[in-house]
């Protein structure tokens, strides 16, 4: 346990120093703030606007980081070589593997966090500016909890998604990598569409198969609860959940297979 900790810490030191996770956060703070000021173009609609757009930038940039840094954390060791020396060494290569992700989402959690901090700030602004009968007519508070629950499931999607750009890394190239890490976010947002797949085409087969791959790719749209939010509609009981549920079973599944062919790879 504390080589996987010695892994993930060296994992978060790395990513800190990295200017171009730096510009991302710093970009994404940017953005939240601007909502502010595109807020007040939009009387009355501006607190929604401003929980929107700092929503999306979050799970954005997010993505973005657990992308380009995800697919970087055993390519960049390859490449540098020194893959060499950290295997020589008695570190087993499912140690090293889990310590890599840990450490990426330890750097997803404070850089959310910061996001998060930020947008709720730029919000607290908004309903201490914002007259009392303004207020009244908004759905939710501007510092409604359940944005803390919107929050949360990013940072559970991007969780599972940093492991999908694990599990190539350990066998494709950055570029390639990123497209399937790419593809697989946006199919799974409409996953949906493939499991009702029968409204659309009349052939069984097709159907069967567009169930299957229903199953099989990861289900992400369950993790996007901004509309709801936004709107102050209640969250259904039990979503948040069986949604981190079955994120931490995936994660396991695709952690496991990134340690699988990771163990199988020869370095020599």
């Amino acid at each position: 346990m504390r080589v996987i900790t010695a892994i993930a810490v060296n994992v978060f030191r790395e990513s800190v120093r990295d200017k171009v996770l730096y510009n991302l956060v710093l970009f994404a703070v940017l953005l939240i703030a601007a909502s502010f000021l595109l807020g007040q173009l939009t009387a009355g609609q501006d607190a929604k606007i401003i929980k929107d757009l700092g929503l999306a930038a979050i799970s954005l940039f997010g993505l973005f980081i657990a992308v380009f840094i995800g697919i970087g954390l055993v390519w960049k060791e390859v490449e540098r070589r020194s893959i060499y020396s950290l295997l020589a060494k008695p570190i087993p290569r499912p140690t090293f593997v889990l310590g890599k992700y840990l450490g990426l989402v330890l750097t997803l959690a404070v850089n959310i966090a910061i996001m998060g901090a930020a947008l709720y700030a730029v919000l607290a602004y908004m309903h201490w500016a914002t007259p009392e009968q303004i207020r009244r007519t908004w759905e939710a508070p501007a510092t409604d909890p359940a944005l803390l629950a919107a929050i949360a499931l990013i940072f559970v999607q991007l969780a599972l998604v940093t492991a999908i750009a694990l599990f190539f890394s350990t066998f494709s190239s950055p570029l390639l990598s990123a497209v399937f890490t790419f593809s697989l976010f946006i199919v799974g947002h409409f996953g949906a569409d493939l499991k009702h797949f029968e409204n659309v085409v009349e052939s069984r087969p097709v159907v069967y198969l567009a169930r299957a791959v229903y199953y099989l790719l990861p289900n992400l749209a369950p993790f996007d609860i901004k509309a709801q939010v936004v709107h102050g509609q209640p969250l259904a009981a039990g979503h948040i959940g069986l949604s981190v549920a079955y994120a931490v079973m995936y994660t396991a599944a695709l952690l496991l297979a990134a340690v699988l062919v990771f163990s199988r790879r020869d370095f020599k």
